[in-house]
């Protein structure tokens, strides 16, 4: 088995799907011009796509763990693939949102079985590096895909952005027949725990994105009865007292924080170069390539790193790197794009560097056979903390009296205290108790 043809097969399917998150909301004028639709209808398009993917992760993350990853991810494909074709031809709104939810569906059973795949298959000597090329591509797919949409959409037609996800269906189907190797679990399926998590991430999510408190409380109830569910089965969808081991809870927390804080950053920066520069939506979708080059760049070598200093010193530098990037965005965003890059380079390679040793902090916690389960709550993990970053710095930068620019400065240093105290949750204990030495000492030489 070629090892390589394998990671290249499911970062293709991983691309496929992460590159559908952002392409359709470069397209919102011409849908609603298209279909005649409302702006809700509209946002319903792009963000029911979302919903879908998140609320089933855990549970078609179990399937592939029971059932075989590979026919799940084949399966995952040409149903992703046949939605995209659909939502391409679509001749109605109703169509389109049909297309959409069928494609969240497909995504949802690609996106875990890609990780899945890689960590069960991959020696422990090359995981940490292939998992980087993954969280490379999970982290920088997005705003790739924002520009190719918006390449396409200002040269060809709306349409057309489903064209590239097809495209790439067809070469991960046919790499994933011939270089994925199948492997699964015999455990029963837990039902019930697929039920609940389904209701309580679907709710939250939805609260997050629309404010719905009805939504809130039947997320917050299913996440309860999740719980105790999960306590009391001899087979959980996931062991819930996994969360009381230091790596996985340390992982879980860096990406909640790190994709909340990236994902809000980049809702005001589209803005920012639209408003405050007044450059065109394909213009300002360039401009925040540098990020998710970065992103590409670092996530390579933080395995490299943590083979070095470690994976929790890892993880620390990388939030550091992205603190700093945060505050430079704050401190010079008087001065337009080229005082606001190295802000977004710092950001993106903080990014880079964090995320990889957090997704193996989560994906180490659990066993070969539950890696579907393992890799579905590393990406729920990643959509809840995207969700709560737009919604935190977009009120943030909302609710700042004054400019935008004001408004922006409120949204940023917000996300500096966060990643500050994610730095000392994360700092390595040795490091924190040599400082606290060095102080010691100091104090008592004074």
């Amino acid at each position: 088995m070629n090892r390589t043809k394998t990671l290249v097969a499911v970062c293709v399917a991983l691309m496929a799907v992460i590159s559908s998150v952002t392409g359709l909301n470069v397209a919102q004028p011409h849908l609603a011009a298209e279909f005649g639709a409302s702006r809700g209808t509209v946002l319903w398009i792009i963000n029911v796509y979302v919903l879908t993917l998140a609320a089933l992760l855990l549970p078609l993350g179990a399937a592939g763990d029971r059932w075989g990853r590979k026919p799940l991810l084949v399966a995952g494909l040409i149903l992703f693939g046949a939605a995209n074709v659909l939502g391409g031809l679509a001749p109605s709104a109703g169509v389109l949102l049909v297309a959409r939810v069928l494609a969240g569906i497909g995504a949802a059973t690609i996106m875990p079985v890609t990780l899945a795949v890689i960590t069960s298959t991959f020696p422990e000597k090359e995981r940490g590096r292939a998992i980087g090329v993954w969280t490379g591509v999970a982290g920088g797919g997005g705003l790739l895909g924002m520009f190719l949409s918006a390449l396409l959409v200002d040269l060809a037609d709306w349409r057309f952005l489903f064209v590239l996800p097809v495209v790439l269906v067809v070469v991960a189907l046919a790499m994933a027949l011939r270089h994925v190797p199948n492997s699964r679990d015999v455990r029963p399926f837990d039902v019930v725990g697929a039920l609940t998590s389904v209701v309580a991430v679907a709710g939250l999510i939805y609260f997050l994105h629309e404010g719905d408190l009805l939504s809130l409380l039947a997320g917050a109830g299913a996440a309860v009865a999740f719980v105790v569910w999960e306590l009391r089965n001899s087979a959980p969808l996931l062991d819930v007292r996994l969360f009381r081991e230091r790596r996985l809870a340390t992982g879980s927390a860096v990406l909640l924080v790190v994709f909340g804080v990236q994902a809000g950053v980049a809702i005001l920066l589209y803005p920012y170069f639209q408003t405050v520069l007044g450059w065109s939506g394909l213009m300002s979708t360039v401009a925040l390539l540098p990020m998710a080059g970065l992103m590409l760049v670092a996530s390579p070598l933080a395995p490299r790193l943590a083979e070095r200093v470690g994976p929790r010193a890892t993880m620390t530098i990388g939030i550091a790197v992205g603190g700093l990037g945060l505050a430079l965005m704050a401190v010079l965003v008087d001065g337009g794009y080229l005082d606001v890059l190295p802000g977004m380079i710092a950001m993106g390679a903080g990014m880079g560097l964090s995320m990889p040793p957090a997704t193996e902090a989560i994906t180490g916690a659990l066993p070969v056979e539950r890696q579907g389960v393992a890799s579905a709550l590393n990406d729920v993990t990643r959509e809840f903390g995207t969700a709560l970053g737009i919604a935190l710095l977009g009120v943030m930068a909302a609710n700042a009296s004054g400019s935008f620019v004001e408004g922006w400065r409120t949204a940023m240093w917000t996300g500096v205290a966060l990643m500050a105290v994610l730095f000392i949750v994360v700092m390595p204990r040795g490091a924190g108790r040599a400082a606290s030495a060095g102080a010691r000492r100091r104090t008592g030489s004074a």
